[in-house]
């Protein structure tokens, strides 16, 4: 557009990071390289300052000076007579950077969408503002808003292979770049260090495998001159918490302790439903309503710092239902260094421990509808589980399991499989490898390698298990031949229904002489064992028709 002839008010927006200033500074470059007169001013949260700039700009677009006269002794509104010659003349560029308070661009406190302030987009040329705030409010109806997005992965580690390109190969710097969350700031860090022939790290496969450890001395560091907001729009650790000062003083002051909740749980998407004003109210000590909340999101969500997808709920024909919402990585990395003044990070533990129990109880309850919630639920449920005391430790267990079986039935494998392997680790480390519950366990988690398709690693578990249940129970115990009876149909499952037949007629067997003829569970295994055997004689049926036609 600025390298064209394009007229209008465009605003590109989006959180810190992202390179919104960088972008704005190629279309100028381009458009000077058409012959646009081209013009740069710093926002500086000053309306007069922005005022004399556009003035200026004004009278070197040819502004008359007996109209600035008009201006100059109130008999005409100055920005109307601004805009009168910005709107006669055809051609130019101007770009008004970093303008994150819009409420305080002037003259008077009209809302910028308004169009009776200095940003208007009527004039003869093209108006190009970089904002934080991406709220279609704020800026009308007559503006188009390009909002930016991270890069992909690829885009990623091409930025990074500029910077460092002996570094390491495009898969590598890709790898790093989606670790980074394509976020340009970012990726501007980590390449300027990568290219720093004194810096520890080389490589981007060391650089990647060090943020695990090292995050806040790698891109989380303190920086001395942090309180110049140029200083902090440069600096991962800084660029997000000016947004959030800005929200403070626009009086959302739930905002910051409403995102360092979020940034405490784990780095996936929340169900919307948690984030209640109880919730907030158990944490901050402070009565919260649900208005002062949703206020809180909304406005976190207008400066970037938040995203709110949905999921379809079940059975809803696609329509988005179940709300979410999503942190950027590196927002999530960077917001949970740092306690807000006034929060005291273990009460914000327990009480999003608490809540997040009360609302898989809420999910389990809810049967199928409860099935998106439950997905969403899932992956903040082990740090929930490695929290917990050993007193409270079954009642936590118990949960996640009843909550895995949720996920069993919903058909989310991998979910389920991520649970019970939690569970699994939990009750070996509180329980010990040997209890009866880890056994069992055990045993669920090589169920769900068959369900997600992972027939080896399943027969595998299945057979540490039964050596295990042979070991500690007796090979009599129920829970044994249960385990036994697993492994023939995992073994089925692998295409060797010979030596199923074999494990099931064992088993049979067994249940027989322990059980009885007639129980439910021996009337399964005389099930299976038929199955496994019709399958044995088709496979010896098509071995016979394949010699046959070898003769």
């Amino acid at each position: 557009m600025a390298a064209g002839r394009d007229v209008g008010l465009v605003v590109v927006c989006g959180t810190g990071g992202l390179g919104k200033t960088t972008l704005a500074a190629q279309a100028a470059r381009r458009a000077e390289t058409q012959g646009r007169a081209v013009f740069w001013v710093r926002w500086q949260d000053d309306a007069a300052r922005l005022a004399h700039d556009l003035t200026r700009i004004a009278q070197e677009l040819g502004l008359p000076v007996p109209r600035l006269n008009d201006a100059q002794s109130g008999r005409t509104a100055l920005v109307d007579v601004v805009w009168e010659q910005l709107a006669a003349i055809r051609g130019w560029v101007i770009v008004i950077d970093n303008v994150d308070t819009p409420r305080n661009l002037g003259p008077s406190s009209d809302p910028v969408g308004s169009y009776r302030g200095w940003v208007r987009p009527d004039g003869g040329g093209l108006l190009l503002v970089t904002t934080r705030d991406t709220s279609r409010a704020t800026w009308g109806a007559q503006a188009r808003l390009l909002p930016l997005e991270p890069l992909a992965a690829d885009d990623a580690g091409a930025v990074l292979r500029d910077a460092a390109p002996a570094a390491g190969t495009a898969a590598e710097a890709a790898a790093l770049g989606e670790r980074l969350g394509g976020l340009p700031l970012a990726l501007h860090t980590a390449g300027h260090y990568l290219a720093n022939p004194t810096s520890r790290y080389r490589t981007f496969a060391a650089y990647h495998d060090a943020l695990a450890a090292e995050f806040s001395d790698l891109l989380g560091a303190d920086h001395p001159q942090a309180a110049d907001p140029e200083v902090a729009r440069s600096v991962v650790r800084h660029t997000f918490d000016l947004s959030l000062t800005q929200l403070h003083t626009d009086g959302y002051t739930l905002a910051r302790p409403t995102l360092f909740l979020l940034a405490l749980l784990a780095p996936a998407p929340v169900p919307r439903a948690l984030l209640a004003p109880a919730l907030l109210t158990d944490a901050t000590g402070q009565r919260v309503t649900a208005a002062e909340l949703d206020a809180a999101l909304a406005a976190l969500h207008q400066y970037g710092l938040i995203n709110t997808p949905a999921t379809p709920r079940e059975g809803s024909a696609g329509r988005l239902m179940v709300g979410q919402v999503v942190l950027h990585p590196l927002v999530h990395e960077v917001i949970a260094l740092t306690t807000p003044r006034g929060t005291d990070r273990a009460t914000c533990y327990a009480a999003i421990d608490i809540h997040l129990a009360e609302a898989v109880r809420d999910t389990i309850s809810a049967g199928r509808a409860g099935w998106p919630s439950a997905r969403l639920l899932a992956p903040h449920l082990p740090s929930l589980l490695h929290r917990t005391t050993s007193t409270d430790f079954t009642t936590i267990r118990d949960l996640l399991n009843d909550l895995a079986g949720t996920l069993q039935n919903s058909g989310d494998a991998a979910e389920q499989h991520r649970l019970r392997q939690c569970v699994l680790d939990g009750e070996a480390r509180h329980l010990g490898p040997d209890h009866r519950d880890t056994l069992t366990t055990r045993n669920f988690l090589a169920t769900t390698f068959s369900d997600l398709g992972c027939h080896q690693e399943a027969a595998d578990l299945h057979q540490q298990n039964l050596t295990d249940y042979e070991r500690v129970l007796g090979a009599d115990h129920p829970d044994t031949l249960i385990t036994r009876n697993n492994l023939a149909t995992a073994v089925h499952s692998l295409g060797q229904p010979r030596m199923a037949a074999d494990l099931h007629e064992q088993v049979l067997a067994d249940r027989e002489r322990v059980l009885g003829p007639d129980h439910p569970n021996t009337l399964t295994t005389r099930s299976n064992l038929a199955i496994a055997r019709a399958a044995v004689a088709r496979t010896q049926r098509r071995s016979w028709l394949w010699r046959r036609s070898r003769r």
